[in-house]
Order: structure tokens, then C-alpha cells, then sequence
């Protein structure tokens, strides 16, 4: 990590960002840029090549997470590039994402309130900026309780499978759907009724289980 740390800051609210870029710049970081919407922040992280890119979440010019949105995108290009993002609530699908983008080192996910204890919230930076993981105890508590996705362990064909005999479809549907064999089909109904864990019965309809499994996930993956 360089003497001085290279930082592109973005936030939409004028005041935030003026009073942000001053705390940073009294911890000895150089702030580059400090921008108000997720699309000058791509900009300027281009343009300026920062160490840390520091985002709220919730950025124009869309309503929701296009800060996010912004961060994930940059760390695709730039894998190693340090990224901090704020969130004025607790996200914890946010902060997975967050935590999937990039080669997984170098991030931070914090609640602006944290951001009141100063010397707290600059030592986190350059936490991250060195390529360490910081993430908010409120996050990390919503994570642990986050309920598993029980798809989870199935590729992309026995999700496919699954979907089409969620729609109700025999095995020779399926099949014509997918241009596979019936024998192929039921190969993979079989691979997943064993990862949801639906074993044989004869008092149970595994196939309407599978469906209802199917249909409960959060969100159905399609």
C-alpha cells in the first residue's frame, strides 16, 4: 500500500460528502475526487485509478443500490481495488454481494453511524485499503440468521430441471424442452431430490416436495 492512500468518494448528499472528504484528508488520505451519483463515480474511479473508493450505497441516479451496483462493476474490472461502502441500514444481501465481487480481499461494508466514531471509521480504511475485510457487527448478525438458500447446492441444468418440474412437466417434457434424453432427466431429478434432502418414501410425493421447494426460495431462482 502506497504512503498515502488514494481515495474516490461518493455520496449524494452534499453536506456528507464535504464533511467525509475533510475527515479523510485530517487521517491522511488523499481524496482524488468526491462525486454525487454512481455513474460519476465510475468515472472517476477510471479516470484516477484510486486505492480505495469509498460509496454510499443508495447513489442517483436510480433509487436503490446503485452505489453498490457501481463498486461491484469496478471491482470486476479492477479485482485488487479497495472498496468501502455505506449503508444507512443494514443490507445483508448487499453485503454478500459486496463480499462476492473482486478476488474477495479489500472490502468494507459499515452503517453510517459508525462513521461518527472517526478514528474508529479511518483505522477501518485502512483496514480495507491494505486488503482486509471489515463488515458491520449488525451485518454480521443479519448474515449468520439469514435463512440458507436450499437451492443452493444444485448446477445450473438441475435448476433448469427443477424449474420445468416446478411448471408441472413430465419427464418426457422436460426433456423435449431441453433437448436432453428422458434417461438424462431423470438423472438429474434424482440429483436433486438427493441434494434437497427428500429421500424415498412411500407416503410422500417427492416431485410436489421438489416443487414447493422450488417455489418457497427466496427469490425463486429462475
Amino acid at each position: 500500500m502506497p504512503a498515502v492512500t488514494r481515495v474516490v468518494l461518493a455520496e449524494d448528499e452534499v453536506l456528507l460528502r464535504e464533511g467525509l472528504a475533510g475527515l479523510l484528508a485530517r487521517f491522511g488520505f488523499e481524496v482524488v475526487a468526491a462525486v454525487g451519483s454512481a455513474v460519476a463515480l465510475r468515472e472517476a474511479a477510471r479516470a484516477h485509478e484510486p486505492d480505495l473508493v469509498v460509496t454510499d450505497i443508495r447513489m442517483p441516479p436510480g433509487p436503490h443500490d446503485d452505489g453498490l451496483r457501481a463498486a461491484v462493476a469496478l471491482r470486476a474490472e479492477r479485482p485488487g481495488l479497495a472498496v468501502m461502502v455505506l449503508s444507512q441500514h443494514v443490507q445483508a444481501e448487499y453485503a454478500a454481494a459486496l463480499l462476492d465481487s473482486g478476488d474477495g480481499r479489500g472490502v468494507g461494508y459499515l452503517l453510517k453511524d459508525r462513521v461518527a466514531e472517526v478514528a474508529e471509521f479511518a483505522g477501518h480504511l485502512r483496514t480495507v485499503a491494505a486488503g482486509g475485510t471489515v463488515i458491520d457487527p449488525d451485518v454480521v448478525r443479519r448474515l449468520l440468521h439469514r435463512p440458507r438458500d436450499p437451492l443452493a447446492a444444485l448446477s445450473a441444468r438441475e435448476r433448469e430441471v427443477l424449474t420445468l418440474l416446478a411448471e408441472g412437466r413430465s419427464n418426457a417434457s422436460i426433456a423435449a424442452r431441453l433437448h436432453v434424453t428422458e434417461a438424462a432427466v431423470g438423472k438429474h431429478i434424482g440429483n436433486v431430490l438427493a441434494k434437497l434432502g427428500l429421500l424415498p418414501s412411500d407416503d410422500t410425493n417427492r416431485r410436489v416436495l421438489a416443487a414447493l421447494t422450488y417455489l418457497r426460495a427466496d427469490p425463486p431462482q429462475r
